[in-house]
């Protein structure tokens, strides 16, 4: 079992070491206490400042330890997502972070779109959709937001630089499932 507090407190070491206002996250202290952190394992990172998102990258397919992956994926949320400018100091004080751990994608085979409808499972499943050298994925979180499969699916495609009806030319689908962790404010837990 993932500790998930450790993961929150290792993310935010990790943007805050990059700032100069912590140490560098001990890796090897915390795989001589934590082994699972050695394991293979894609995560996915994301910031919001008053429930607004500020940055979220991440890794679907796990290609390097957790404690790599999540250091690299806080940092990358926090400078390198392209659609935000990088996080300041001052945002940093008040930015709320959540980190996702994902399980390995797998393909969903669909005959159409009423089909794939029947299949996916709101909230549960994140999905990877593959089109013509285009890809995009939205966290099972992103249901939250867009509840509904048509906005869903329109988002999807068009994330992925595609017209919003691209499930009419059956795109690959693949999906996935997360655990996922969240700080707590003074207002509490989102979860």
């Amino acid at each position: 079992m993932i500790d998930g507090e450790l993961l929150l407190k290792i993310a935010r070491q990790a943007i805050a070491s990059a700032f100069g206002l912590a140490p560098e996250v001990d890796k090897e202290a915390v795989v001589a206490s934590h082994p699972e952190f050695a394991e293979k394992q894609a995560t996915f990172v994301t910031l919001t400042i008053g429930g607004q998102l500020r940055g979220c990258i991440g890794s679907i397919i796990p290609h390097r330890s957790l404690i790599d992956d999540l250091i690299g994926n806080a940092r990358a949320a926090a400078f390198d997502d392209p659609r935000f400018s990088k996080l300041t100091p001052e945002e940093f004080e008040t930015v709320d972070i959540e980190v996702s751990l994902l399980t390995v994608p797998q393909p969903l085979d669909y005959s159409d779109t009423e089909d794939l409808r029947s299949k996916i499972r709101p909230g549960i499943d994140g999905v990877i959709l593959q089109l013509d050298g285009r890809q995009a994925t939205f966290l099972p979180q992103v249901w939250e937001e867009l509840n509904d499969f048509d906005l869903f699916f329109a988002h999807l495609c068009l994330k992925a630089g595609l017209p919003q009806n691209c499930l009419a030319y059956h795109p690959q689908i693949f999906t996935y499932q997360v655990e996922k962790f969240k700080e707590c404010d003074s207002a509490g837990c989102g979860i």
